[in-house]
C-alpha cells in the first residue's frame, strides 16, 4: 500500500510540490520505523527498514528511502565516496550543487569549509535558477560541480556537459550520476520518441529522454573530462553495505578537469 501511494505522489505531483510536501510528511512517517536494521550514513538514522520508492512498478522497490532525510541508495552511496575518496569534507572548496537532493544541501550548506550555491530550473530550495545547458557562471568559477540524476532529462546531454566542465575550475571535478542500463553498451534515445508513456517504457520515466549506456563514460571524455569508473559499493563490507542498502551494481564516475 505504502508503495503504491508514493508511486502516485511522484507521478501526480510535480517536483517543486513533492519537494515541499515531503519536507512534513518525512517528519511524521519516521516516527513509525523506529528500529535497528538499516541505517543512514548521511543522517545517522536507524530504522526498522526504509521506505519503497519508484514512479513505476517496474522501476518501484523496497526498502529504498531513508524516511528521515530522504536519501536513495545512491545518495548514501555518493556521500561515502566523497568522504572516503575525496576531500570534501576537509577542503576548502567552491561547491556548486545542481538539482539539490534533500538529504544533502542542509548538510553541506552547513559544512565551514564550503562555499556552496545550489542551482535549479525551478526547484525552490536552489539559490538560483537556470537551465543547465546554459550556466551564467564565468569559466573556471567553481572546485566542484554535483548534477545528479539530470542529464537524462536535458535535451542537449553534451551541451549541458559542456557547461559543467567550463565552470569548473583545473584540476576540479564533478560528481554527474545518471539512471544507466549497464546492460547496454550504447545510450538510448530517439528525439522522436515524445509520448510520455514510450518515454516511460523505454527510459523508465516519462520525463526522460534517454536511458545511458556503458557509453556514457566516452560522452564525459568527449566534453574533455578524466573520467575514472568504479564499482565503488563494492569495495564496502557486503554486511555494512546491506545496513546501508546501497546500490551494489551502480558505476560511480569521478569526472575531473584536466
Amino acid at each position: 500500500m505504502i508503495k503504491r501511494i508514493i508511486r502516485i505522489l511522484l507521478q501526480i505531483f510535480p517536483r517543486p510540490i513533492l519537494i515541499r510536501l515531503s519536507l512534513i510528511i518525512n517528519r511524521v512517517v519516521a516516527v513509525f520505523l523506529i528500529g535497528d536494521k538499516v541505517e543512514c550514513p548521511v543522517c545517522g538514522g536507524h530504522f526498522s527498514k526504509f521506505l519503497p520508492y519508484g514512479y513505476t512498478k517496474v522501476s518501484g522497490r523496497d526498502n529504498a528511502l531513508c524516511p528521515k532525510c530522504l536519501s536513495l541508495e545512491r545518495h548514501r552511496l555518493m556521500w561515502m565516496y566523497l568522504n572516503e575518496k575525496t576531500e570534501f569534507f576537509t577542503k576548502e572548496l567552491k561547491v556548486l550543487h545542481i538539482a539539490p537532493e534533500q538529504c544533502f544541501y542542509k548538510r553541506f550548506r552547513k559544512l565551514s569549509n564550503l562555499d556552496y550555491t545550489t542551482a535549479d530550473l525551478e526547484s525552490p530550495i536552489a539559490d538560483v535558477h537556470f537551465d543547465v545547458q546554459e550556466i551564467p557562471f564565468a569559466e573556471a568559477s567553481y572546485d566542484v560541480v554535483i548534477c545528479n540524476h539530470v542529464l537524462e532529462h536535458v535535451t542537449d546531454d553534451q551541451k549541458a556537459m559542456s557547461e559543467i566542465y567550463r565552470v569548473l575550475k583545473p584540476k576540479g571535478f564533478a560528481i554527474l550520476q545518471v539512471p544507466m542500463d549497464t546492460e547496454n553498451p550504447l545510450t538510448m534515445e530517439d528525439p522522436n520518441v515524445t509520448d510520455p508513456k514510450e518515454r516511460e517504457r523505454l527510459y523508465r520515466q516519462k520525463d526522460h529522454v534517454r536511458l545511458y549506456g556503458l557509453d556514457y563514460a566516452d560522452k564525459l571524455s568527449k566534453v574533455g573530462f578524466s573520467v575514472s569508473q568504479s564499482q565503488y559499493a563494492k569495495e564496502i563490507s557486503s554486511d555494512l553495505a546491506e545496513k546501508y542498502r546501497l546500490p551494489m551494481n551502480e558505476i560511480f564516475y569521478f569526472n575531473q578537469k584536466n
